[in-house]
């Protein structure tokens, strides 16, 4: 959830105040910025914590595959002549941006900015009606497009692995029906349709819709798979002794980056029985505690921040590993993207 810079007066863009960067002291510890370094911020948004890092007297390389993000930054890039490059690219191809010599830290807050969650246009958000977009960049395949075209067994299987949704079969069920006679168009078509077949209750602390907006955001976004690949290109990219920071903000993208590190602090094969057959460098090494998460006091004041999680690791001198996306055990749910074809 990228946001402006500090809790000032402006965002990046020079409007109004809208997003307050989570975890901001916490990512700057763990990264440690100074003059001389540059660091990589593979998820711009509003600029929160690029223009933290560009304060703290490091260069920044920030990338948004938002475009609207990009031309919003320009009046940042502007007013730090020279030390912003902004750069309209996936975080997953961080490495191809890198400098040769390497980078000093690459810093990565994962999910849907608030930037895009405030936009109805942009079709995120079931609390504003809108179309049923969900596109991070502004092309290929779109939520509508899911709901409307997937078989399914695919959605029951996006639903309920991508959105943990208990209720996956019997909504899938339900969309089915209800596209064969109106395809769904907008976020309040499919929100009212899920408020049908699954009613609020009394004890829920989230409207029913919450998960399923989840899953399909995160299935049209390939955000899972884009996250892989941008640890992989990190352990690439960074220098010796570099630092790797993650925020997080749901349970499936913090087991990623906790299984990540976890392989990337080295072991040995065998057992007690067996001789070590094959010894492994760690190319990470921790960095503070294994996860910090907000105080009570910045959850009070953002309560966005309340389920962020941050890890963080430094780059050792070992060569990087090879890139094995089954190290995350998660299915390659892209496969679906045939959409009933």
């Amino acid at each position: 959830m990228a946001a402006n810079p500090g809790g000032g007066s402006t965002e990046a863009g020079g409007g109004p105040v809208r997003h307050i960067p989570v975890l901001l002291k916490e990512v700057l510890a763990a990264l440690e910025p100074s003059s001389g370094k540059v660091i990589l911020d593979g998820t711009f948004g509003a600029g929160g914590y690029t223009s933290a890092i560009l304060d703290a007297g490091a260069d920044v390389i920030a990338l948004d595959r938002d475009p609207t993000a990009i031309a919003a930054g320009q009046a940042l890039v502007a007013k730090h002549s020279g030390r912003l490059k902004l750069i309209h690219s996936r975080f997953s191809a961080l490495a191809d941006h890198a400098p040769e010599g390497g980078l000093d830290g690459v810093v990565l807050d994962i999910g849907v900015s608030s930037m895009q969650i405030d936009e109805a246009e942009r079709g995120f958000s079931f609390q504003k009606n809108g179309p049923l977009d969900m596109r991070m960049s502004a092309a290929g395949v779109s939520a509508a497009d899911v709901v409307n075209r997937a078989k399914v067994a695919d959605l029951i299987r996006i639903f309920h692995y991508l959105g943990e949704e208990n209720q996956a079969p019997r909504i899938a069920h339900a969309i089915d029906k209800h596209r064969a006679e109106k395809p769904f168009e907008t976020t309040r078509d499919l929100a009212g349709l899920i408020e049908l077949v699954t009613p609020r209750k009394m004890k829920d602390k989230i409207h029913p819709a919450t998960r399923v907006f989840q899953a399909l955001r995160i299935f049209v976004n390939d955000e899972l798979g884009e996250l892989a690949q941008a640890l992989f290109a990190a352990e690439r990219a960074l220098k010796p002794g570099g630092r790797l920071v993650v925020v997080t903000f749901h349970s499936l993208e913090d087991r990623i980056v906790k299984k990540f590190f976890s392989d990337r602090a080295g072991k040995a094969s065998g057992s007690r029985h067996l001789p070590i057959a094959h010894e492994r460098a760690a190319t990470f090494e921790p960095v503070g505690k294994p996860m910090v998460s907000a105080s009570e006091e910045e959850a009070q004041a953002n309560p966005r921040a309340r389920s962020a999680k941050l890890r963080a690791g430094q780059r050792t001198a070992a060569p990087a590993e090879a890139e094995d996306i089954s190290l995350f055990g998660f299915p390659n749910l892209a496969s679906l993207g045939k959409l009933g074809a």
